[in-house]
């Protein structure tokens, strides 16, 4: 089995890359290239004329970038798709595909700090050039600021419990590990589902020091503007808040989701949903991947 396909088992691959609707002259985007496995479909679908740039901030998914004349590797938060695009000199986009869920790689890389698995060093840095740790946030924020991020991220209803308990522990010694952290939170949760708020937690933390939701909502609003009209977005999601997002900038061309109308009664958003429901993975991609099991995947086009 080669690097990438030990990095990430793409989810709804064939669906997605259907989704883009793909015109073999085209340009394309794949924001989260990861193990290069959407990537790769992609360009096995585009002619000579066609031309794929992949996003990436993490350094590890350089060692997947495909040998390819047609691909061009960008290190960078793909909240930067204008930015970049106008550096390549791209007016306009035929496709825009994300996966946004973490990949097996980050959960199985004992170093980042992502799974409560293995006892490590709590980073959760997507760019391991990037500043805040989960560590750092862990030391610095307040009761009040770690209850928010528990709460709106974990949606764990008793996040304020949590947080007090981990303002007591860290004044007795820092939490700089994962397995410190687990320590901490673990009387918090029933035996039952131990697992599930433990990874509410963690995930929590991991969207705070990667800033996700905000990375997120300046991609789709990019997206509206590199696109051209008639091209397609592309996306996979994996939690409601992610999903949130997507789907009310898909229907009202906002994050908070309030519909405008213009003079006629037309709704002013950039997208229109080219299917009528979100596709999930079958039960076979379920039980062969159990990542997937949560993947929600929505395909819109630009107006």
């Amino acid at each position: 089995m080669n690097t990438a396909e030990t990095y990430h088992i793409p989810v709804l691959l064939r669906e997605s890359v259907d989704g883009l609707n793909i015109n073999p002259s085209g340009t394309y985007v794949d924001m989260t290239y990861g193990g290069g496995g959407h990537s790769r479909e992609i360009l096995s679908r585009l002619g000579t004329g066609g031309r794929l740039f992949g996003f990436d901030q993490d350094e590890d998914a350089m060692a997947n970038i495909v040998d390819d004349k047609r691909l061009t590797f960008v290190r960078s938060n793909f909240m930067y798709l204008k930015n970049w695009m106008r550096y390549y000199g791209v007016d306009s986009v035929d496709g825009i595909i994300a996966d946004l869920g973490v990949s097996s790689h980050h959960f199985d890389d004992e170093s980042r700090g992502f799974s409560f698995r293995y006892d490590s060093p709590l980073d959760m840095r997507m760019n391991r050039k990037a500043g805040t740790t989960a560590a750092d946030i862990l030391a610095t924020y307040s009761e009040k600021q770690i209850a928010d991020v528990l709460y709106l991220y974990g949606e764990l209803k008793n996040a304020r419990r949590i947080a007090a308990a981990i303002v007591k522990a860290r004044s007795e010694k820092p939490i700089s590990t994962t397995g410190e952290l687990k320590e901490v939170v673990e009387p918090f949760f029933r035996f039952e589902r131990e697992k599930k708020d433990m990874a509410r937690v963690f995930q929590a933390l991991r969207i705070e020091v990667n800033h996700e939701m905000e990375a997120l909502t300046r991609m789709l609003n990019a997206s509206a503007e590199v696109l051209r009209a008639g091209g397609r977005l592309v996306v996979i999601t994996y939690h409601s808040l992610e999903d949130r997002i997507v789907k009310n900038i898909i229907r009202s061309g906002n994050v908070d989701g309030k519909t405008r109308q213009d003079f006629y009664g037309n709704v002013e958003t950039p997208f229109a949903s080219v299917t009528t429901r979100i596709i999930t993975p079958s039960d076979e991609e379920m039980r062969e991947n159990p990542r997937s099991r949560s993947a929600k995947l929505r395909i819109a086009e630009k107006k």
